[in-house]
């Protein structure tokens, strides 16, 4: 029986990962569409607390405009998230001889060079539809249009603050994972405390990595770095301009990401254990 679970595990990991993430971003994509245009665009109105821009944004672009782009990141994110967390839990499986920070922060490495380099064309449609660059009719539409015009080189633009940036992902594993060891060992870890836990890793993870974050996006956007060399001869601090609404879309959306994950990954184990009992 525990033979049959384990080789369904790894699948049952990559899919309540996806189901997460896409409920993490639905739940909160307007603030993803408000860090994509101040990390990308220079304009006045971007300028003020993350509510304030998103009421100025609302009022004159329409409200339709904060969930700009929604349908193709969702299918971006399940994807992605999908091979990472497949990648992750299946080199973890693998490895089978305990668990640690620096074997997490690794595995973490490998899971997000595979997932950058299979899903970057997704997102720089993604980014493009976003800035309102193109009307993309459909993601496929976007991939074959930018293929046209740009090339191959076109589709994998960024990817090399890409795969630096999969340090994002890795140090936000390694901290969750070392933190979910730790308070299981006491007793004290649940799917509520997946929550706060998600979002303590996300939070240092992000603020680590935020300045690749800002040159990523303006690159898969196709926008000029200039303004931001520019910039920071007088003001070092504009490689974290949108931290703020950076922080608060990505640590809400991966506490709540964590938190379904969690449950899915329990519920669809245990309904799994009672099947395979029965059949035993």
């Amino acid at each position: 029986m525990a033979s049959s679970l384990l080789s369904y595990e790894t699948l049952v990991h990559a899919l309540a990962g996806a189901t997460g993430s896409v409920v993490g971003m639905t739940a909160f994509y307007p603030l993803d569409t408000l860090r994509s245009r101040i990390q990308v665009e220079d304009s006045i109105k971007l300028h003020g607390t993350p509510l304030e821009i998103l009421i100025k944004l609302a009022n004159e672009e329409g409200f339709e405009s904060l969930y700009r782009g929604l349908c193709p990141v969702l299918q971006s994110l399940s994807v992605s998230n999908f091979v990472y967390f497949y990648t992750f839990h299946a080199l973890r499986r693998a490895a089978s001889s305990g668990s640690s920070a620096i074997r997490d922060l690794m595995f973490g490495m490998l899971a997000g060079t595979v997932n950058v380099l299979l899903t970057s064309p997704l997102w720089v449609v993604n980014t493009r539809i976003k800035m309102k660059k193109n009307s993309y009719s459909n993601l496929f539409d976007g991939l074959f249009d930018v293929f046209q015009k740009e090339g191959v080189k076109g589709l994998w633009s960024g990817t090399v603050p890409s795969l630096l940036l999969v340090s994002n992902p890795a140090i936000q594993f390694m901290v969750y994972e070392a933190l979910k060891r730790k308070l299981t060992s006491i007793g004290q870890f649940d799917t509520y405390t997946a929550f706060f836990v998600g979002a303590i890793a996300k939070a240092i993870a992000t603020t680590l990595t935020y300045p690749l974050q800002l040159v990523q996006s303006r690159l898969r956007a196709g926008t000029s770095l200039k303004p931001i060399f520019i910039a920071l001869k007088s003001r070092p601090l504009t490689l974290f301009r949108g931290l703020e609404a950076k922080l608060l879309q990505t640590v809400l959306t991966a506490a709540l990401m964590f938190l379904i994950y969690e449950k899915v990954v329990r519920l669809v184990l245990t309904i799994m254990r009672i099947k395979l009992t029965k059949h035993s």
